[in-house]
C-alpha cells in the first residue's frame, strides 16, 4: 500500500516535458524541510491506494504520460514497484526526487528528475551526492536557485562532478524569490549550458492552487 496525497491530470509544469498533458500521483511525506518549499501539504495528509487502485486511477485519464512525485516519494519504498509496473503498463513514467533519497533501484525505464538543493534551501547538507553516478543520459538534475550563492554554487558543483556530460541541467527560480531575468543574465553572462525553466503552472493557475 501507498499513501497518496493526489493523482489528478494537468500540464507538466517543469522539466523538458514542460506543457506535455500529464497524469501526477503525488506521494504524502517528505523528509526535507526546504525554505520555498511549496508543498506542505503533501508532508501528511494521505489515503491508502495499493498499487492495482492506483494505476486504475491513472487509466482513467488516457494519458501516457505519468509522474510520480510528492513530498519525497522514494520515503514509501513501495513506490519503486509502482514506477516498475507503471513502466509495464506502456506509461512513460518521470520521478520527481529530492536527492537524497538513493536513486539506484528505480526501474531504468524511468526518467529522473532530481534536485541538488542549494544553499539558501536550508537542506544543502542533506544532497545524497553518490547519487549523480546513477543518473542516466536521459535524465535531468535540476537546481532551485533563490540568490547569487546559489547560483554559484550550482556552477561549483556542475563542474566539481562533471555534471555536464552525466545529464540535462536545469536552472529555476525560487518562485516570487528571485526574478527570472536575474537568473537568465546570470546564464548568458556566463554563457553556462543549463535550461533556463519556469513552473509554468504558477504562471497559468494562482501559484497555490493544488491539483494542477
Amino acid at each position: 500500500m501507498l499513501k497518496v496525497n493526489e493523482i489528478y491530470h494537468s500540464i507538466q509544469g517543469e522539466s523538458t516535458n514542460a506543457g506535455l498533458p500529464c497524469v501526477l500521483i503525488r506521494l504524502t511525506g517528505c523528509n526535507l524541510r526546504c525554505t520555498y518549499c511549496d508543498t506542505e501539504y503533501a508532508f501528511y495528509d494521505g489515503r491508502e491506494f495499493s498499487i492495482q487502485q492506483i494505476i486504475g486511477v491513472v487509466k482513467k485519464y488516457n494519458c501516457k504520460l505519468v509522474e510520480v512525485t510528492g513530498g519525497e516519494p522514494l520515503m514509501q519504498n513501495e513506490s519503486i514497484m509502482l514506477m516498475k509496473k507503471l513502466c509495464d503498463e506502456g506509461f512513460d513514467v518521470m520521478l520527481e526526487t529530492a536527492g537524497n533519497m538513493q536513486i539506484e533501484n528505480v526501474d531504468e525505464r524511468v526518467k529522473i528528475i532530481m534536485d541538488l538543493k542549494c544553499p539558501s534551501s536550508g537542506m544543502m547538507d542533506k544532497n545524497l551526492y553518490a547519487n549523480v553516478n546513477h543518473l542516466k543520459k536521459v535524465d535531468e538534475l535540476k537546481f532551485v536557485i533563490g540568490n547569487r550563492k546559489d547560483y554559484d554554487w550550482m556552477i561549483e558543483i556542475i563542474s566539481k562532478y562533471d555534471l555536464q556530460n552525466k545529464c540535462s541541467l536545469l536552472a529555476s527560480v525560487v518562485f516570487g524569490i528571485l526574478e527570472p531575468l536575474t537568473l537568465i543574465n546570470w546564464i548568458l553572462e556566463d554563457k553556462l549550458d543549463v535550461r533556463f525553466q519556469l513552473q509554468i503552472h504558477k504562471f497559468i493557475w494562482h501559484p497555490e492552487t493544488k491539483g494542477v
